[in-house]
C-alpha cells in the first residue's frame, strides 16, 4: 500500500498534467463579436408574390426587396432578416428574395425548388392574394387546386430542406382595404385602373351584385388561409403558421402606397414584419 505522501504527490502531478493539457488546447481569446444564439438560421429565402417582393414600397413603382418584411436590408424596415442578423451575424448577405409580382400558388413549387437549391435554413411563404383577386371573381383559383399547389411546393421543401424552418403567412384582408378606401378619392381613382378587380372593381358601388362579389372574394381568401394552415400542419413540426396574424392586421390607408392603394408601403411592410416574426419557433 503506498504511503500517504506518495498519494499526495501523485495527485498533485496529475492535477498539473491536466492543467497543462488544458492550456495547450485553449481556444483563442474572445474577439468581442456577438455569438450566434443557438439555432438562429444562417441563411433564408422568401417565397411569394408582390407583397413579399416589396412592390410599391420604393420611390419608383417596381419590386423593392430591400424593403421586404421578410428579407429587407434597408434601415427603414425591421425585417425578419435584420432581426435574425442581430442574433446571428452569420446570416449577413445570405438572404434571398424569390418572390415575384403577380405570382400565384401555381408558381410556388418552382420557387420552392429554387429555395432547395439555395440550401436556405429558413423559408417564408406568403402566397394567395393573386389567386383571389387578379382577375374576375369567376377566375379565382379553386380551393382544391390551390391546396394541390401548396402540397407540391411544401413536399419539395420538406424533402430538399428537411432540417430547415418554414413560416407560412396568412393572406392580408383585402376586403378591409375596400371598406377603408371605397370613399377615398385617391383610392377610387387607383382601383379603377384595374387593381385587384375581383374585389376592388366598381369600388363606390354598394349594389347587391357588387356586395355579393366582394363577399365571395373574402370567403375565398378565408378558404385559402384555412388551406395554408392545414398544409403547414401536415408539413410537420418544422413548419409554423402565423395563426392568421397577417390577415388580422388592421390595415389603414397610411400603410399602403399612394399609387395603387393596395401594396404595403414601408410602414405596411414593418407592420407585416412585426405581426409575423416567428416568436413561436424554438430556434
Amino acid at each position: 500500500m503506498p504511503h500517504r505522501w506518495q498519494v499526495v504527490v501523485l495527485a498533485v502531478l496529475s492535477a498539473v498534467a491536466l492543467a497543462c493539457e488544458g492550456a495547450g488546447n485553449a481556444g483563442p481569446a474572445p474577439t468581442g463579436k456577438p455569438k450566434p444564439k443557438p439555432g438562429r438560421p444562417s441563411s433564408m429565402v422568401a417565397l411569394g408574390d408582390s407583397i413579399t417582393a416589396g412592390f410599391g414600397s420604393c420611390t419608383i413603382f417596381v419590386a423593392c426587396s430591400r424593403n421586404s418584411w421578410a428579407t429587407g436590408s434597408a434601415d427603414a424596415v425591421d425585417s425578419h432578416y435584420r432581426r435574425i442578423r442581430e442574433a446571428n451575424p452569420a446570416i449577413k448577405g445570405h438572404a434571398r428574395n424569390l418572390a415575384v409580382p403577380g405570382a400565384q400558388a401555381a408558381d410556388l413549387p418552382g420557387q420552392a425548388a429554387s429555395a432547395v437549391d439555395s440550401g436556405a435554413e429558413y423559408v417564408t411563404v406568403l402566397i394567395g392574394a393573386n389567386d383571389a383577386c387578379s382577375g374576375g371573381v369567376d377566375e379565382m383559383t379553386p380551393v382544391r387546386t390551390f391546396r394541390g399547389h401548396l402540397d407540391k411546393a411544401f413536399g419539395r421543401l420538406r424533402k430538399g430542406l428537411p432540417r430547415s424552418r418554414v413560416l407560412v403567412v396568412s393572406i392580408p384582408d383585402v376586403h378591409r382595404l375596400w371598406q377603408l378606401g371605397h370613399d377615398d378619392p385617391g383610392a377610387v381613382r387607383a382601383w379603377r385602373r384595374g387593381i385587384c378587380p375581383a374585389m376592388l372593381a366598381n369600388p363606390t358601388s354598394t349594389a347587391a351584385a357588387d356586395q355579393d362579389r366582394r363577399r365571395r372574394v373574402a370567403d375565398r381568401i378565408d378558404a385559402y388561409n384555412d388551406q395554408l394552415a392545414r398544409a403547414c400542419d401536415a408539413y410537420g413540426d418544422r413548419c409554423r403558421w402565423d395563426g392568421g396574424a397577417a390577415h388580422g392586421i388592421r390595415f389603414s390607408l397610411d400603410l399602403v402606397n399612394r399609387t395603387d392603394y393596395f401594396h404595403p408601403n414601408v410602414a405596411g411592410q414593418n407592420r407585416l414584419a412585426d405581426a409575423t416574426y416567428p416568436v413561436r419557433f424554438t430556434w
